[in-house]
């Protein structure tokens, strides 16, 4: 007797239903190709609400900021670990940062954004690089803001707690003067370092949310515009230049290029890294 596949936990129409809420509320595209992932995912809110349908639940996540937030972290990619891209980070000691205080004295302000940030590895990494390899470190004062979208990896990275494999690209004597032992598999930011970094809820395709992290020197944007389509991809870029200094850089992944969304900023091969900067005019 042949077999009968499940049928899928979401109609056509449903599921459409759902993916155009997702995308107005965080820019990212989802939809048939990405069933089973999102059916799965929908499956455990509902469960998890007790909500007797998915008519139901999808009344209540229009009317609950709170199931809203559950529901999109869900939905979001949290695939990092330490020293990622460490090209760019040498290219931060080595040249953007050189660059950006021929403008500022000593005591200066220079502000540094990880967004998204996700379980908090890159806004630690980025601290980290500064005290092992930018001399100058203690002559400014440096501010690094990690943002995300989930609140539930901004917890995590609030409470610093990694694994081995997250500290992999590590040398030991880095993990030790920057981390303490949990047990066996897990480590821990030590709390001066956890201090040195603040942690914020933000979403790039809303104005408000990024405004009011105020300006930056240099922003870390890596691997999330990919899951952008072409206008969420303009409107967070726009976003994302408003919330720069004249002249301020921004670290895209390897795979991403400002080339066909934004004039705003220009192409600048730094040692190994192409980063782009903010264009002067406002």
């Amino acid at each position: 007797m042949a077999m009968t596949e499940t049928p899928p936990f979401l109609s056509g129409p449903e599921l459409i239903r759902l993916c155009d809420f997702l995308y107005r509320r965080t820019g990212m595209l989802f939809g048939e190709s990405k069933r089973y992932y999102i059916d799965r995912r929908v499956a455990e809110r509902v469960v998890a609400t007790q909500s007797i349908s998915f008519a139901a639940y999808f009344a209540l996540l229009v009317s609950s900021p709170s199931e809203t937030e559950q529901l999109i972290n869900s939905f979001t990619v949290n695939e990092t670990y330490f020293y990622r891209e460490e090209h760019q980070l040498r290219s931060l000691s080595q040249s953007l940062l050189p660059s950006i205080i021929a403008n500022k004295r000593p005591g200066d302000r220079i502000r540094i954004w990880s967004v998204p940030c996700s379980t908090g590895e890159e806004p630690y990494s980025i601290a980290i690089w500064l005290l092992e390899n930018w001399r100058l470190v203690d002559a400014y004062n440096v501010e690094i803001v990690g943002s995300d979208i989930d609140t539930a990896v901004l917890r995590h990275a609030e409470a610093g707690e990694y694994g081995q494999r997250a500290l992999s690209r590590l040398s030991p004597d880095i993990r030790n003067a920057y981390f303490q032992r949990v047990d066996e598999e897990h480590w821990q930011i030590i709390d001066d370092l956890r201090e040195s970094v603040s942690f914020r809820n933000a979403n790039l395709i809303d104005r408000a949310s990024v405004a009011k992290e105020g300006k930056f020197d240099v922003i870390f944007c890596r691997n999330v515009l990919i899951y952008f389509d072409d206008a969420a991809r303009s409107l967070a870029v726009g976003h994302l230049r408003d919330a720069m200094t004249a002249g301020g850089y921004i670290c895209l992944g390897h795979t991403e290029s400002m080339g066909r969304i934004s004039a705003d900023f220009k192409a600048v091969r730094v040692d190994d890294s192409i980063v782009y900067q903010r264009t002067e005019t406002d």
